[in-house]
């Protein structure tokens, strides 16, 4: 990955938290974290991780998100300078809820090592 795509995804990421923050009025779209960003090559697709602090509204979460993103990406163009803003895709991240996991598998190997 390029530096230029890498910084682009930094800018992108705070850019979109920001614009979540203040910009959007939606219900659904509260408490939304963005966790990452990843822009293809040629600058026509961004995928844009979130997660959500209620769990249980994250489909709901997601379709406001991707509703939401022809009008995020609108305001993206006037933030960000580049040529073309990509297309912006919302997807949910589920890293964090597999680091858990594994984090608990961890935990559960040392008791039953302390056991022995």
């Amino acid at each position: 990955m390029s530096i230029k795509i890498e910084r682009l995804n930094h800018i992108f990421m705070k850019e979109i938290s920001q614009i979540l923050q203040t910009e959007i009025k939606d219900e659904d779209i509260h408490f939304v974290t963005i966790t990452g960003c990843d822009i293809t090559n040629d600058l026509s697709y961004a995928k844009v991780y979130f997660t959500v602090l209620d769990d249980s509204k994250r489909v709901s979460t997601e379709k406001a998100l991707n509703g939401a993103s022809s009008f995020i990406r609108g305001l993206l163009s006037q933030r960000v300078e580049i040529r073309h803003t990509p297309e912006l895709k919302f997807i949910y991240d589920t890293s964090i809820e597999y680091g858990q996991k594994i984090e608990e598998k961890i935990k559960e190997l040392k008791e039953d090592e302390e056991k022995f």
